[in-house]
């Protein structure tokens, strides 16, 4: 299959990713009662996953990891369609089972549903301000060599996941894998298509805007 290695890179590259989310909040949730100490675990691990996971992959497939990427890029016309339709579907899956590895490797089912309820209007705003920020970051870096954008997303991330109210899943897959465990990182499946709908929203906005203050991307 013609892109098969960009395909692949965008379902392991994801896949690690969940990993890296829901592993890292397990093996701090088995060290200690402390959530802040249980947050810092998590933003560092992910922060760290995100630079050389994108270093990686972002020569084979640009290492989107992210529906919304993929969307944006779709529309600022940087991807064909049918390779983004592919892109967002290797996403979900390999966000899925990052999610279901993680849940198996730390002595979990498979799939536990979460019951872990992360709803508000200031959870939705936090999400459409976190997701505006990392395509920020991405889109006025295009240019810029991968190192640079790699350690921006690990950098903006890291440090999100500590100053929104959401903890910053900025990622639509992620959001939909979040759903397989109930575990630290866990969200329930009713507040997921809030999550989508505010992570698009900042997307789009952040394209615009962009475009209306004449921003070259």
């Amino acid at each position: 299959m013609k892109n098969l290695d960009k395909y692949f890179s965008e379902f392991l590259g994801t896949l690690i990713l969940l990993l890296s989310i829901v592993g890292s909040g397990m093996m701090g949730q088995s060290m200690t009662e402390n959530e802040a100490v249980i947050l810092l675990a998590n933003s560092l691990a992910i922060g760290f996953t995100l630079v050389f996971l994108i270093i990686t992959f972002g020569k084979k497939s640009g290492a989107h990891f992210n529906p919304a990427v993929t969307l944006v890029m779709l529309l600022l016309r940087k991807i064909k369609t049918q390779i983004a339709s592919i892109y967002v579907l290797m996403q979900i899956m390999g966000a899925c089972t990052g999610v279901i590895i993680a849940n198996i490797i730390f002595g979990f089912d498979a799939v536990e549903l979460s019951t872990k309820y992360r709803n508000g209007s200031n959870i939705l705003i936090s999400e459409i301000i976190a997701t505006f920020g990392l395509l920020m970051i991405i889109l006025l870096n295009l240019k810029n060599k991968i190192e640079v954008v790699a350690g921006l997303v690990g950098l903006y991330i890291g440090a999100a996941i500590w100053f929104m109210s959401s903890t910053a899943f900025a990622n639509p897959a992620v959001s939909i894998a979040r759903t397989l465990t109930n575990t630290f990182t866990g969200i329930h499946y009713s507040n997921i298509i809030y999550f989508i709908i505010a992570q698009l929203i900042g997307a789009y906005l952040c394209m615009n805007v962009l475009k209306l203050t004449l921003i070259h991307i």
